[in-house]
């Protein structure tokens, strides 16, 4: 998701409009993801602009990190960062309201282990993200574009798993996760076929939900009312 009011001056407002993924939807900004944006946009703020990320330096330390794609509100990535100060973990969404609430809180919060990009995934991986720099990729709950027509707009597609994976570092995991049994079956297929990747799970099975991977309120009213949730874990091997 995307908010249509954005300045192409990426200094005052860090969001931008370069996508291939995702449809652009409108939102409004309380005074609280405002407010995330304002105070704590320079301290957890990275933009394209910058180019290729020097990870130690923005942290200030080496440790194992996480990039999330597309984290919505940001709620299950502030909790994984809380719950793991060790790590570093870098957030992806375009989605402004969803930058801002997280901004808010990771600076409610003080946290120091997790940066934010507000763009598009495709161009940050592109112009960002250093080779063989991840430990770790999450996308969980893609936009399903349920439609058949509009299947190939979905993200997971053999062209973007292939730009992820010099991304990670070897035995790097790529940690996917979608509550539509198509778009499931859609990955698996995708991922058992690209020849440099493993199944940790076995052979064509899915995973089941690693504990490091919070339960969302949107989740589990979906497992009361009997819906499913597919996670697929895949390590780079070559």
């Amino acid at each position: 998701m995307i908010d249509t009011s954005i300045s192409t001056n990426a200094e005052q407002t860090p969001c931008h409009r370069a996508v291939k993924s995702f449809v652009v939807r409108a939102g409004r900004m309380t005074a609280g993801q405002q407010k995330g944006f304002d105070e704590y946009w320079p301290t957890y703020g990275l933009i394209l602009e910058q180019g290729w990320l020097d990870i130690e330096k923005t942290f200030g330390r080496q440790a194992e990190t996480v990039l999330e794609i597309g984290f919505g509100m940001g709620l299950s990535l502030l909790s994984m960062a809380a719950a793991v100060p060790a790590k570093n973990f870098i957030g992806v969404e375009v989605y402004r309201p969803g930058v801002g609430s997280l901004l808010n809180e990771v600076g409610k919060a003080g946290l120091d282990n997790i940066r934010v990009y507000c763009h598009d995934a495709v161009e940050v991986l592109r112009k960002c993200i250093v080779d063989a720099s991840l430990d770790q990729v999450q996308i969980y709950l893609p936009d399903p574009w349920h439609k058949r027509r509009h299947n190939k707009r979905r993200l997971i597609r053999p062209a973007f798993v292939e730009a992820l994976r010099p991304k990670l570092k070897m035995g790097g995991v790529l940690h996917l996760v979608t509550d539509w049994e198509n778009y499931a079956e859609q990955m698996m297929r995708i991922m058992q076929a690209a020849e440099s990747w493993g199944n940790l799970a076995g052979e064509k099975q899915y995973a089941p939900r690693p504990d490091y991977r919070p339960l969302t309120k949107f989740e589990r009213r979906g497992m009361n009312l009997g819906h499913g949730v597919w996670d697929l874990l895949f390590e780079r091997k070559t």
